[in-house]
């Protein structure tokens, strides 16, 4: 078992050690095991450059001799968890939401997607495919993709990490299938392009908060701190290979961790113990919802196409040809864009689906609702008509429900250009 009294190594890892990278298949496990009782101090942190000729770089991937899994882990330490191995609270929603806005959470985000894709011809593949110009982007570096339909209708974002030898696409959990199942359909024969589902394969953990930082410094990955989002660097954690990149899906702050399943319960008690309030799917619903970031089947849909959904930071203007892209081009040249997604600060609870009506007319749709810390706000989400639209406007949602337009977090960070 990995003890916390254990001597923990975070070793600063040369890209050449991407073709190895989460390569093994490792099943994340549930088993029914007892903890050893002992004694936990302080780990200590050690941080040294290896060279890529190093034999400290041969990683060895099949999971070491341990007592229990992450799940395992977090269940012993008070989370409630799905029958399909989502970690959904650990009782604690207030409070986790406190330390997102003044100190820092840890989130295990293991049940999203992830997506290597590999091969020659994979930037000019996902270029073709997906909103971003990673034409432009180098390896370390990183963004946001919106997998988008000919229509240029949404269906879902993902962030993409640019490495030596593959690009890693991390979606929501209910897409990763049918945007591998996608992709794959547009791989033509000549194609040198692999798509790969590595999702059991590994871990991910989002870090946020604005004390985040400084557990990063404890942790000897103050380099990171203040890098652009995306920008990721790959290290070496007892062993066990994680990759560390700025941004935290939710935010352009805090950090996201990739690792081994075999690495992850060294992680996950390391940030505990440097002071990480942990918190769960539902708590992280809440606060996707408050920040303002879309999720596949409530504002990412069919129904809405990604200008309307505001994902302008994700989307190139002056790359060439790529799926969505006349779409795109005539709804900015036309000034198409009928409609706009913002925040809704609600008097009481809502429905998704609700109508919303402005001065007695038909504007738009709640496609979200969540309740704020300690149960005394309602807020929500909705598509409403640009002539609606403006922050402070009040609307009516469904019959007597009261709504004021508000800025969300994550949607005002998006630039689009001066001309819309």
């Amino acid at each position: 078992m990995m003890r916390m009294a254990d001597v923990s190594h975070i070793t600063a890892t040369a890209t050449a050690l991407l073709p190895c990278l989460y390569s093994g298949t490792i099943p994340r496990r549930r088993r029914s095991l007892h903890l050893r009782n002992g004694v936990s101090r302080e780990p200590k942190f050690q941080l040294r450059c290896v060279s890529p000729s190093s034999d400290s770089l041969q990683f060895d991937f099949s999971p070491p001799p341990i007592d229990h899994d992450l799940l395992d882990t977090i269940s012993v330490g008070g989370g409630k968890i799905s029958e399909d191995g989502v970690v959904e609270s650990f009782d604690n929603d207030d409070e986790a939401l406190d330390a997102f806005y003044n100190g820092v959470v840890v989130v295990d985000l293991s049940h999203f997607g992830r997506i290597r894709v590999s091969g020659d011809d994979r930037v000019h593949f996902l270029h073709n495919q997906t909103t971003a110009n990673f034409e432009c982007l180098i390896e370390g570096q990183g963004c946001d993709t919106v997998f988008v339909t000919p229509t240029a209708r949404t269906i879902d974002i993902a962030h993409a990490w640019i490495m030596k030898n593959a690009i890693m696409l991390m979606v929501s959990p209910t897409t990763c299938q049918s945007i591998i199942e996608m992709l794959n359909k547009y791989i033509f024969f000549a194609d040198k392009v692999e798509i790969k589902d590595i999702t059991k394969q590994t871990c991910l953990f989002a870090l946020a908060g604005p004390k985040s930082n400084q557990i990063m410094s404890k942790l000897n990955l103050g380099d990171l701190i203040g890098q652009p989002y995306g920008k990721h660097q790959h290290f070496s954690f007892d062993g066990m290979p994680i990759t560390v990149g700025v941004g935290s899906l939710i935010s352009d702050e805090g950090f996201t961790m990739l690792m081994s399943p075999a690495g992850a319960v060294s992680v996950w008690k390391t940030l505990l113990s440097e002071g990480a309030i942990p918190m769960g799917s539902e708590a992280w619903e809440k606060l996707r919802v408050i920040q303002g970031r879309p999720a596949p089947e409530r504002e990412l849909s069919k129904e809405f196409n990604v200008l309307e959904a505001g994902l302008w930071n994700s989307i190139s203007l002056n790359k060439g040809c790529y799926k969505g892209q006349e779409t795109i081009a005539r709804l900015i040249t036309y000034d198409g864009i009928k409609q706009r997604l913002c925040g809704l600060e609600l008097s009481a609870q809502a429905e998704p689906g609700s109508t919303i009506t402005f001065d007695g007319k038909k504007v738009g749709k709640l496609t979200s609702y969540t309740r704020g810390r300690n149960g005394s706000s309602h807020f929500g989400l909705g598509y409403i008509k640009k002539q609606a639209a403006s922050i402070g406007n009040t609307v009516t949602i469904g019959e007597d429900i009261y709504g004021i337009v508000a800025e969300v977090p994550y949607l005002s960070r998006q630039h689009p250009p001066p001309s819309t």
